[in-house]
């Protein structure tokens, strides 16, 4: 197939190409006079899996003709050469096996980490390992490193790495991936060294940025039948620029040093790579064509024509403008004598459109608007981004037109059904149960999935809405069979029954065996999905699943489809390797086993649009298609920050022969210039994030810098197209989310029938009335009430109850035993009383240290008022029937204390800061009239009576007693005023007012939004709607 040449073999592709289409064309030009069979002994060692399945369609486009043998660069060790090099451990073996490891030493010195970092470290660890074997750097390099005045840090460094060397010692069984892949292709490089293949071995596709895949690239390109093609290669840079990346801490970042490097450990320069496509020559730089004849055969023209067909209309030009911005920083003079030597910049630029949009979310519905027009059109597009929440973005846009985009990163497993209903699961051994955890596994669509789904999404509403309106916030069993006692459905008392058996009562406070938390963690997880109707034993699957029965067919849906089985995938190897995980806590296992299922993903080659993909920058590497979209281009995302190395600075990474943090900027910028490149291309990011402005992408930035310079060439009219055509783009998605606009509301005010309008209200309620009449139209009118709170937290409403509750207790005690009266017991009946009614510890203590704050202030007041008089009764009710009006109103006092002489005291308990007296008079009328009903003898038990004092006792902060304005409206007249409200509001015209006097504009109403607050403010006018019944 090739000629006997005496340097290595190496080809490029340019930027731009169509990789797998030109390889493809490439062999069957340089077999069209070879015989048939000639093809099928060529060896084509591609690096991805979709790259392989792309040469085999294009294969099979036809015409007919056997295929090369195409191997990934993984299976190279499944050769007989390499059958006696051990396997690889699995990598979640070596994860538990350096987990133990770090775990022990933080069991030995706490103080080297925390241990909620124990996972962290251990992922750490096992990155660096691989990195360490994947480059061929022993652990004697690491320990013999220069480090300065770094002692401190190192030294604790040191001793997490000295855990590495565990696994690099002589070993027949224990290799890595990594360790395994070097000990392959040294045993491949020492074999074909003695006796080359006769066919050829062509690696394509490789940037040779590992150590690993850089000795087999220096391997393949020394046989006799060997080639290496490179992507993305920039025949454009002249060699003066390949000489500038000479340096690796200078260059690093350069998109080409990596074939820099490749040439060097070669010997080769830049005039000895040659292009793949054999019916054209390399597009050649200015420098480079003055040396070259300018004459050309009419045939040779249309040969260059034909090849260039094959590149996707690849524009020379653009390539060598993009060329010229990414040189290395330390030469980018050259734009001033290179740059006035392009030609026509704006035809470069024809083809390309830059999206700079406000928002993310804008930049992602441009981006679905271009790929649905794709669709239609049959164009193959691709969006190339490393922003995995920008992806779903446009992923989520695209739903709207039913386009399920091909997505090459797939669904991380951890948030697939399975993977969170595992999760909830596992989370049920941290802790009691809450009502929204236990509403969280009821309400997901595996749990109970087995049969009887129906009635048990219906005990699941109802039993919600019972939770949100009574609790508790941790349900206990009994809480439940209240609950369906008092339910219709006679299915509701065994369905608590699995609730308690499963959900309930889970928590493990004791380290135990990994091996243990596995069997334990699925065979709750299988009883939840199955639900109460199933029995395995009855089951013939689950006979001959004996071995692992959360894996039988009495688990519902947990384990079908494809992430059910990839979950399935997943357990079962940790399962495999959980004698090696030790003991954990409960937290630890739940995060461990998070860990292990984030590592997974999911992907439905069937479902999604065969044309519009999702790529990462790897695929886009070695993929072509008709529009390309480079999304997300900010700083951070093009390129991705590198993560940070906790245990080697840059300097000591050099030193030791490791890869620089600029490798990944480096290789992020090979991926920007191969795709732009591309025959249609959209650039595009935001100028904002959620909080700040965004930086672009220095690639962005340098391109754009190096066109605004370019007047003569046209360098800004060309910025102005690239955005124009973005703008344009903008504009049509803007139109998506665009709204007729439709007049605000106008301030409601309605008015019901007389008939349909509230007959009894609280003395609580009356304040409502004349704050936001239109919060009781919504409540009493409409029976309308907020939602509760699924999630119950320690609201200022339960320590109100919990502190009514410790004194009516405190004060009951007392009356009975008067020695009584002192803070010690008011202290010991509120840790009585928090114990019981507050489940969260950090509120019962901060409680319990406002109570304490307030005790002495109570207890010398409550001598004060027990010198007075004597409690008559506590939470006394009391009603008033306005019988000419057809009203009552209700009251229900805190307390009421009666002297010798027939004076009421009434006394109400106040959590925050009471009324004041001005409030009291025009607003918050509650004690005045509890003060008017007691003058009445409305109040059970207790005949008409003089009031003498109805006092506010402020439990706050700072405890305060706020006495009723009894001296300037008496009951007499507060109960005339009252029923002059009531009548207001039995006038047909008299309507209730959203809103009508608040206490201030920024006090939450529970019926705002049903008014439309928002839409209009107080100072608009009311509008009467008549109500009809």
């Amino acid at each position: 197939m090739f000629e006997p040449v005496t340097k290595p073999r190496v080809f490029g592709l340019p930027p731009g190409a169509d990789f797998p289409k030109v390889l493809v064309a490439g062999l069957v030009e340089r077999h069209k006079t070879l015989p048939p069979e000639a093809l099928a002994r060529v060896t084509l060692v591609v690096n991805t899996r979709r790259m392989a399945r792309r040469i085999r369609a294009l294969f099979d486009a036809g015409p007919a003709r056997l295929l090369p043998k195409i191997q990934l660069l993984t299976d190279l060790g499944k050769g007989p050469e390499t059958a006696d090099i051990p396997a690889a451990v699995s990598p979640l073996q070596r994860r538990l096996e350096l987990t133990q490891l770090v775990s022990g030493l933080l069991d030995r010195e706490p103080d080297l980490a925390p241990r909620a970092a124990l996972y962290d470290l251990a992922d750490s660890l096992a990155s660096l390992m691989d990195e360490m074997q994947g480059e061929g750097v022993p652990p004697e390099a690491i320990a013999k490193l220069d480090v300065g005045d770094q002692s401190g840090h190192w030294a604790r460094s040191l001793q997490f790495l000295q855990i590495v060397q565990t696994f690099f010692g002589p070993s027949d069984h224990a290799l890595d991936a990594e360790a395994r892949q070097r000990l392959v292709v040294e045993r491949l490089a020492k074999v074909w060294a003695a006796t080359p293949p006769a066919a050829p071995v062509i690696l394509a596709g490789s940037t040779g940025s590992r150590g690993t895949t850089l000795a087999l690239m220096q391997a393949v390109a020394q046989l006799p039948q060997g080639a290496l093609i490179l992507p993305g290669f920039d025949f454009e840079m002249p060699v003066s620029g390949w000489h500038d990346l000479s340096n690796a801490m200078t260059a690093e970042d350069h998109p080409q040093f990596r074939f820099r490097r490749l040439m060097d450990r070669l010997g080769l320069e830049r005039g000895d790579i040659g292009l793949w496509h054999p019916a054209s020559s390399p597009p050649l730089s200015q420098s480079q064509s003055q040396s070259q004849s300018q004459s050309q055969s009419q045939s040779q023209s249309q040969s260059q024509s034909q090849s260039q067909s094959a590149f996707l209309s690849i524009s020379p030009a653009r390539n060598k403008i993009v060329s010229l911005a990414l040189r290395p920083a330390p030469v980018t003079d050259c734009w001033l004598s290179e740059g006035p030597q392009l030609g026509n910049i704006m035809q470069a630029f024809d083809a390309v459109t830059l999206v700079e949009a406000t928002s993310q979310r804008d930049e992602a519905m441009a981006i679905a608007l271009r790929l649905r027009q794709a669709a239609e059109n049959g164009q193959t597009a691709a969006l190339v981004t490393s922003d995995r929440v920008l992806s779903r973005q446009v992923t989520a846009a695209l739903d709207r037109w039913s386009i399920l985009p091909d997505d090459s990163a797939g669904t991380p497993l951890h948030l697939t059904p399975p993977g969170r209903f595992l999760r909830h699961v596992a989370a049920l051994f941290q802790g009691e149960t809450s009502a929204a955890s236990l509403l969280e596994l009821l309400k997901h669509p595996l749990c109970h999935s087995a049969q009887g789904r129906n009635t048990h999404l219906l005990l699941t509403r109802d039993l919600e809405l019972y939770l949100r309106r009574y609790g508790p916030a941790f349900p206990e069993k009994h809480d439940l069979l209240r609950w369906a006692g008092k339910h219709s459905n006679p299915a509701a008392i065994g369905w608590v029954d699995w609730i308690d058996s499963t959900l309930l009562g889970q928590a493990q406070t004791d380290d135990i065996a990994l091996s243990l938390w596995v069997t334990t963690h699925m065979d709750l997880a299988s009883r939840i999905a199955a639900g109460p109707q199933i029995d395995p034993d009855q089951s013939d699957a689950a006979k001959t699943e004996a071995a692992q029965p959360y894996f039988g067919q009495g688990t519902g849906g947990l384990w079908e489809r494809k992430a059910g089985q990839k979950a399935r995938e997943v357990v079962a190897e940790l399962s495999e390797h959980s004698s090696l995980g030790g003991c954990l806590s409960a937290g630890d296992y739940g995060g461990l086993f998070t860990a292990v299922l984030s590592r997974g993903e999911v992907r439905d080659r069937d479902a999604p649009h065969p044309n519009i993909l999702i790529w990462g920058t790897l695929e886009a590497r070695v993929q072509g298609a008709d529009l390309l979209i480079l999304a997300g281009l900010n700083e951070g995302s093009w390129p991705e920050m590198p993560a940070p190395d906790p245990w080697l600075n840059r300097t000591l990474r050099d030193q030791a022969g490791l890869l620089l943090p600029e490798r990944r900027v480096g290789l992020s910028a090979h991926d920007f210039q191969q795709a732009i490149a591309a025959p249609e291309v959209w650039l595009t990011r935001s100028t904002r994030s959620d909080d700040a402005e965004t930086v672009p992408s220095r690639w962005l930035n340098r391109l754009l810098n190096l066109l605004s310079g370019l007047p003569n060439q046209k360098g800004p009219e060309t910025i102005k197209s690239l955005q124009r055509r973005g703008a344009h783009w903008l504009a049509m998605a803007a139109q998506l989310d665009a709204s007729v606009p439709v007049p605000a509301a106008l301030r409601p005010a309605p008015q019901p029938p007389i008939s349909s309008r509230p007959k009894q209200l609280s003395v609580t309620e009356i304040k409502r009335l004349i704050r936001d009449p239109y919060a009781v139209y919504a409540k009493h009118v409409l029976r309308l009430r907020p939602l509760d709170s699924l999630e119950k937290r320690p609201d200022p409403l339960l320590r109100g109850i919990v502190i009514h509750d410790i004194l009516e207790t405190f004060c009951r005690v007392v009356q009975a035993d008067p020695s009584h009266l002192n803070t010690r017991s008011m202290l010991d009946i509120s840790t009585d009383k928090l114990l019981r009614d507050v489940p969260w510890a950090a509120t019962r203590a901060l409680w319990y240290a406002r109570i304490a704050r307030t005790a002495d202030w109570f207890v010398s007041g409550e001598a004060d008022r027990l010198a007075l008089a004597q409690p008559v009764d506590f939470e006394v009710k009391a009603s008033a029937v306005l019988a000419d009006l057809g009203f009552t109103l209700t009251a229900k006092s805190d307390r009421i204390d009666l002297a010798a002489d027939g004076r009421a005291y009434i006394y109400d308990y106040k959590t925050g800061l009471p009324p004041s007296p001005s409030e009291q008079r025009y607003f918050d009328k509650q004690l005045l009239l509890e003060a008017a009903m007691a003058e009445n003898g409305d109040f059970e038990g207790l005949g008409p009576a003089l009031v003498a004092e109805a006092v506010y006792l402020g439990l706050g902060s700072k405890p305060v007693t706020v006495a009723a304005p009894l001296q300037d409206e008496s009951p007499t007249q507060v109960w005339e005023a009252f029923r002059a409200l009531i009548k207001a509001y039995q006038d047909p015209t008299q309507g209730y007012t959203a809103r009508r006097a608040m206490q201030s504009d920024k006090t939450p109403g529970d019926y705002d939004q049903l008014a439309r607050f928002g839409e209009w403010d107080v100072t608009v006018a009311a509008k009467a709607q008549v109500v009809k019944p």
